[in-house]
């Protein structure tokens, strides 16, 4: 999935990067949380690794058997096909992700103290 955060500065409402330089970064980033309601840390969904062929094919990568003849010796070899390759696009993920520019640590609770059923 990638732990490249987002290239753009500023655009991740999360993200506490550019404004003042003088202004505090907590409080930058709790006023963009707070202008910015229809925000979420997470992800649904991602671009897609995966290549369509002439043939409709889907893959990572694709090859061709090539015959080299050498010195009267047929070799067969290879050869990746990197042209008249389409790109498979956006892909909606099966559950959601937390997306790599969220400021907060999470971590589980085991135990709850104090908690009352109704």
């Amino acid at each position: 999935m990638g732990g490249s955060g987002s290239k753009v500065k500023g655009v991740w409402p999360f993200s506490g990067g550019g404004g003042d330089s003088g202004s505090d970064g907590n409080e930058q980033t709790l006023a963009r949380l707070k202008c910015s309601k229809s925000a979420t840390p997470f992800v649904f969904t991602r671009r897609s690794s995966l290549y369509y062929d002439e043939d409709g094919d889907l893959a990572h990568e694709f090859y061709e058997e090539t015959v080299v003849t050498k010195n009267g010796r047929k070799k067969s070899k290879l050869r990746r096909i990197q042209k008249n390759l389409i790109p498979q696009g956006v892909v909606k993920l099966d559950h959601p992700c937390i997306h790599v520019d969220f400021p907060i640590v999470l971590c589980e609770v085991e135990n709850i103290v104090n908690v009352k059923r109704l």
